[in-house]
């Protein structure tokens, strides 16, 4: 990668670290599924996901 593109991305990233944490994890989350998770941890995953789309819904509505 170009080193102005490589200075431009360590900018964004500073200037938006809580969105660029946030984009990190995203991904970590979805090579883990794809790659490592075993059948236990797909288990695991898919309760803690309903829960927080409950919560996530629940908070919506007192908005």
């Amino acid at each position: 990668m170009p080193k102005k593109q490589t200075e431009a991305n360590k900018k964004w990233q500073e200037k938006n670290k809580d969105y660029a944490n946030y984009i990190s994890a995203r991904s970590r989350v979805r090579s883990f599924i794809k790659n490592k998770a075993t059948l236990e941890d797909i288990e695991e995953f898919k309760k803690l996901i309903e829960e927080r789309e409950k919560f996530l819904k629940s908070e919506d509505t007192f908005s």
